[in-house]
């Protein structure tokens, strides 16, 4: 043990620990810019400087090794007067437009400036502009960035992409794009970690509110919204609502306070996306596709193999991410069933083709319990069930409401279009949400609960873990299980795969088959895994992975927590959402059951490949021809 003094009070703490370390563990503080625990003590900013007796210079705590009978001063006149000083200087450097900043009051320079009671910066300003292509979904400013590296470091540390780069050293060190390169050919994942880590608003998303506003104020437009599930457990956060008030059910009043003429769940898109995904496994595990079979739903991901293993495509599952299954349902059937559009002429034809193709090793004949390969149900129920009247000159304005920024480019890759129309129209952030509530001033405390809309507005447990590292692969086995056996598994049989691990792997019997499993968090552990399987040194059957550490509760898109990883909290949030809901898998969802009796037919059949699946060879880059 290392025993020390801070001021006054006597510490001990395990060797190899930092002087922030003793710092904080006597009850003391010192403010920190740069530092992110476990991911960046480089000492840039020198905040954090502390006065140790004995050594003349001030030593930034954050990476300053804790000595045996060290005594530490951390706020004497001289180290109080040098963080002034260091703060000033970042504030001369930073274009200064709090109120037009998307991170005005959650800015750590901000809290910095008024905690040392900086009234005036005595320094010739000098912000630096860099141009900057606005139309993609991350955007900097670097007027605004204060060379903290902490979006270096995250890029590189934990994301394994390396799209940050020091320019320059000494007094004139900056921030940039490595080698260079326009952020489009940079090779950035759009995973937007650099975001949720950045401590200023040098870094943010694509703001699509004016979007979404127009479309609202359209008469002539028939405005839905999607909810992720991973956005019910954050967007709270962004107003500071008590969790008994961020209800799944005053969130739906919100939106419609903000004036959506429809509000549904993706959690339906999710158990969409589990049972063409499950049935894919099965399909390839009898034989017919590229093994191991990679998860597809993560855009992020998607980004990160067509740039980095383009030779990898082929394990991607050809299933849509839940939000572009979920637009294209909204566009092609709800919004017939619904009498808000036409539907489509010459769909009907896609019907029969591949019916239920694939389902291979003892899949039961009736996956879902429907009917679903009753022509008969079908021609009784009609090509999209009854149609309802309504304003069928209208069109579609489908906002989706998501943690990741990543979706954003998702949803308008050309693969996505089809006739011309986006099957999602925009992308908010939770942070965005957030934002548009107060623009619209609603009183969300005041608002009595709903519920989402009919139909499609059921999801099942296994939907809502999609959004902790580890749900799809679990909902993806739980119906897999019962498209072999016929019969369903324990709803807790796969917890294995769950936790915050980088890198998990597990074997489970399916169907008198070992099936074995791993789920990746974040890019640089994925990175880690696919060597490994070229390596031969692992061998797997079903690959799951997302590119933000802990999930979709970890998106690049949630709301920004200075100081805390919610991913954990969040994550364990839809496990017990999970856990008290009343269907716990994709299959048994009413509205699933529905579906495929009234249109899809069967999981894979050719109308299901028609709207539910993609070819991720047509997903081009923003350097691709």
């Amino acid at each position: 043990m290392v025993n020390a003094t801070v001021n006054g009070t006597p510490i001990a703490l395990p060797e190899g620990s930092k002087v922030i370390e003793a710092v904080f563990a006597s009850d003391n503080y010192v403010p920190t810019l740069c530092g992110l625990e476990g991911i960046s003590d480089i000492g840039a900013c020198r905040v954090c400087v502390v006065e140790v007796e004995g050594i003349e210079r001030l030593v930034p705590a954050c990476n300053t090794p804790l000595e045996d009978g060290m005594v530490i001063h951390t706020d004497t006149p001289r180290v109080l007067e040098t963080r002034r000083v260091n703060v000033s200087l970042l504030l001369s450097q930073h274009d200064v437009q709090c109120a037009t900043c998307v991170r005005n009051g959650n800015c750590v320079l901000q809290d910095l400036a008024q905690e040392l009671n900086i009234l005036d910066v005595p320094y010739e300003k000098e912000p630096t502009f860099a141009p900057w292509d606005e139309s993609f979904p991350l955007i900097r400013d670097s007027s605004k960035c204060v060379r903290c590296l902490r979006c270096v470091q995250v890029c590189h540390k934990v994301q394994g992409c390396d799209v940050w780069d020091i320019k320059n050293r000494a007094t004139r060190l900056d921030v940039g794009v490595r080698d260079g390169l326009p952020i489009e050919q940079a090779g950035c994942t759009l995973c937007g970690q650099c975001i949720t880590h950045c401590p200023t608003g040098a870094l943010r998303a694509r703001d699509d509110i004016d979007a979404v506003l127009e479309a609202l104020a359209d008469p002539d437009v028939v405005c839905a919204v999607q909810v992720a599930p991973a956005v019910r457990t954050s967007w709270g956060e962004t107003l500071d609502l008590p969790a008994k008030l961020a209800t799944e059910g005053r969130l739906a009043a919100t939106f419609r306070a903000l004036g959506f003429d429809y509000v549904f769940d993706t959690n339906f898109g999710a158990d969409m996306t589990i049972m063409e995904e499950g049935s894919e496994l099965l399909e390839r595990l009898g034989g017919q596709g590229t093994m191991p079979m990679f998860t597809s739903c993560c855009p992020g991901w998607v980004r990160y193999l067509k740039i980095n293993h383009p030779d990898k495509l082929a394990h991607l599952s050809s299933a849509k991410s839940p939000q572009q299954m979920f637009g294209a349902l909204l566009k092609e059937y709800v919004g017939p069933k619904l009498g808000m559009v036409p539907p489509r002429q010459g769909d009907h034809e896609l019907a029969g083709v591949r019916e239920g193709a694939g389902l291979g090793i003892g899949v039961s004949t009736n996956p879902v319990g429907t009917g679903a390969n009753d022509d008969a149900s079908v021609a009784a129920a009609g090509e999209t069930g009854a149609v309802a009247s309504g304003p069928m000159d209208k069109r579609i304005f489908n906002v989706s409401c998501m943690p990741c920024v990543a979706k954003k480019y998702e949803a308008a890759v050309e693969e996505m279009v089809r006739e011309t129309e986006p099957d999602v129209d925009a992308v908010l952030t939770v942070r965005e949400l957030g934002r548009l509530i107060r623009l619209m001033h609603v009183n969300v405390a005041a608002l009595d609960e709903t519920p989402f809309d009919d139909p499609m507005n059921e999801g099942s447990g296994a939907a809502v873990i999609f959004g902790a590292t580890g749900g799809v692969m679990e909902a993806a086995l739980r119906s897999a299980y019962f498209l072999v056996n016929g019969t369903n598994p324990d709803p807790d049989a796969f917890v294995e795969v769950r936790g915050l691990d980088g890198w998990k792997e597990k074997s489970f019997d399916l169907g008198g088959r070992e099936v074995r499993v791993a789920v990746a968090s974040g890019l640089a552990n994925a990175e880690k895994l696919l060597a490994a399987i070229d390596a031969g040194e692992v061998e797997y059957d079903f690959v799951e992975v997302m590119a933000c550490s802990g999930g979709c509760a970890g998106g690049g898109g949630q709301p920004i927590r200075e100081g805390k990883e919610m991913a954990a909290y969040r994550g364990n949030l839809l496990w017990k959402m999970d856990a008290k809901a009343p269907v716990r898998f994709s299959h048994e969802n009413p509205e699933i059951q529905t579906l495929y009796r009234e249109y899809l037919r069967a999981p894979l059949s050719g109308r299901s490949h028609h709207l539910l699946h993609t070819d991720h060879e047509g997903w081009k880059m923003p350097n691709q021809k």
